[in-house]
């Protein structure tokens, strides 16, 4: 019999008189400890005698016994009689020491255990509402919850039913108590789906909070493995809306956005529609490079400076772009700039990468020269493969001027009609609006790259949508806005210009089924076999695009004054949420 096991989860008629304040009378409290007992099985039940007479019993028989055997082998010692030389009384003497032994290691003091377990289930019944016990099963942990964490406690905040099987209910326990990693259970059991089951059961025992409302099924836990994401235990749902058409180069585009803020997507739309109804929007990629920037160390700075101008001596280029392109069919090595600290080399590399983002690929084209140059520069000690000159995931003055990804400028011009019956505002309105607060204020400020309304808005949303990494939406989102009245003032001209889209449709998030979906609605999924670096290319565009309409929305309704009702119409919801959390 399991003495260990506790009594079974609450049902909600239960829970809910749980719940109830502690006021009741001295008579309630004791019922309510009748209603304890009866619902938790004792382990005593299972004795024919009281657990305490059934403890006095063995103690007396351990002790006897004890005292008879030492009485009996001092006897021996004395006249020479071997010890293992023994009679009948002596062995029956011996079963019972041991069986007396094994009933006191297992159930000794189980009847004060069960006490103690008693008073507690009481004490939490009467005083819930002032703080609750969170039990670990297997550890026997209570961890005091302060009551500000949740002001009462709801059914939700109790694990729910385990979503493992019977079968696996072992290797959750090995989970709880440490003796199976977490993250061995992909490859102890050849199932991603089951080790993301097992994985969840046992975080919400470990930490006493269920995991209800996320996700679970529905997911290939597979095409993560490796390169997405370690340790899943579900995943989270994103809403996609489609902006557009986009009137982009000639082409129309429908663009996937992933967001949960509201107005986004209908901002966007209205202004793809205004540029669609002005001729479109052209777009040209000014450069496509990613790069990596490894820290080196000499001895001294001179030595330093002789390593950079042997890096940036033009003879030196085509041998390190050979020892560089060894490591992809894709990478090609455009461009090399050094950066001096003291004695720290700082060895920006730029290359072209295909149709992927390519910081893998970089990195290992990067580890290649390194390596060839060691033949050389002996003294050489190199700290880092990345010494954030590149610079990635940070804002940085460096991709801003010098450009990392792809470097693109998108322009339209949007006529008077349109900017009125559309827009709802005038083209003189939004030049001196972009001139205060994109320009100007963006100044005052002291902004790095933000000279923008929201481009970090659009740009992270098709970065989720599209399966981009959406950390790098800080570089990706550096943008400089311009608008301007042109034809005697009569219609505006807009520009956006991006210099670091860092962008893939190849590798990464993009090759999970929702993600490459959003790619191949846009015609960019995957590598381009015939122009390879073609298809990310075209992301990028469809990027720089749809900034273009997000910036011309947000910024008329800022100068029609419109933001804030479109804000309370479209981003509020009209529910009575009071109801649905009762």
């Amino acid at each position: 019999m399991d003495i260990r096991r506790r009594p079974p989860l609450p049902s909600q008629s239960q829970y809910n008189q749980k719940l109830k304040p502690a006021t009741s009378s001295p008579s309630a409290a004791s019922s309510d400890q009748e209603a304890v007992d009866q619902r938790s099985p004792k382990a005593s039940d299972a004795l024919p005698l009281p657990l305490y007479l059934t403890n006095c019993i063995f103690f007396t028989l351990f002790f006897s016994v004890a005292y008879f055997l030492l009485h009996r082998w001092r006897e021996k010692i004395r006249t020479s009689i071997p010890l293992h030389v023994v009679t009948l009384s002596e062995l029956a003497a011996i079963v019972t020491l041991i069986a007396s032994f094994i009933y006191l290691l297992g159930f000794f003091g189980i009847d004060f255990v069960q006490s103690i377990i008693s008073r507690n289930s009481a004490w939490d019944l009467e005083n819930d509402d002032e703080q609750r016990f969170i039990v670990n099963e297997d550890r026997n942990i209570r961890c005091p919850v302060p009551s500000s964490v949740s002001a009462k406690p709801r059914l939700m905040d109790l694990p729910t039913t385990p979503l493992v099987s019977q079968d696996d209910e072992e290797l959750v326990k090995s989970v709880v108590s440490g003796k199976v990693p977490s993250y061995y259970l992909e490859s102890k059991l050849g199932d991603c789906f089951r080790a993301a089951k097992i994985r969840r059961d046992a975080v919400q025992r470990l930490v006493g909070r269920s995991l209800e409302g996320l996700p679970l099924e529905g997911f290939d836990y597979d095409s993560i493995l490796g390169q997405c994401c370690e340790m899943p235990v579900g995943y989270v749902q994103i809403p996609v809306g489609i902006a557009g058409p986009l009137l982009l180069n000639g082409c129309e585009y429908s663009v996937p956005m992933a967001t949960t803020e509201g107005c986004l997507v209908a901002s966007t739309n209205r202004g793809c529609k205004a540029i669609y109804a002005s001729g479109g929007a052209t777009c040209v990629l000014l450069r496509d490079a990613m790069t990596r920037a490894p820290v080196v160390r000499f001895a001294s700075a001179k030595r330093a400076t002789e390593l950079k101008f042997f890096m940036e001596d033009p003879l030196n280029f085509d041998t390190l772009s050979v020892v560089f392109n060894k490591s992809s069919r894709f990478a090609r090595l455009q461009a090399i700039k050094c950066a001096i600290a003291g004695k720290n080399l700082y060895i920006r590399f730029s290359c072209s990468t295909g149709d992927a983002m390519g910081m893998n690929m970089v990195s290992k084209g990067v580890q290649n020269v390194l390596d060839f140059l060691q033949n050389d520069f002996h003294d050489m000690d190199i700290i880092g493969i990345s010494g954030n000159f590149c610079s990635d995931k940070k804002p940085a003055a460096v991709n801003w001027i010098e450009g990392r990804g792809k470097s693109v400028v998108c322009e339209a011009i949007i006529s008077r009609d349109v900017v009125t019956n559309v827009l709802k505002t005038t083209v003189p309105a939004l030049v001196e609006l972009n001139m205060l607060k994109n320009l100007t204020g963006s100044a005052v400020a002291g902004a790095l790259g933000g000279f923008n309304a929201h481009a970090a808005n659009i740009v992270s949303a098709i970065y989720i949508a599209t399966g981009q990494d959406p950390a790098q939406n800080i570089e990706s989102s550096h943008c400089i806005t311009m608008m301007e009245a042109v034809n005697n003032g009569d219609d505006l001209h807009i520009s956006v210009t991006m210099p670091s889209i860092e962008v893939g449709t190849v590798g990464g998030g993009t090759q999970l089924a929702s993600q490459s979906a959003c790619l191949n609605l846009l015609g960019v999924k995957g590598a381009n076999k015939e122009s390879p670096g073609s298809n990310s290319q075209l992301l990028a565009t469809v990027v720089a695009g749809s900034v273009l309409a997000g910036e011309l929305s947000l910024m008329s309704a800022i100068a029609a004054g419109q933001l804030v009702k479109s804000h309370m119409q479209y981003n509020r919801s009209s529910r009575d949420m009071t109801k649905i959390g009762s």
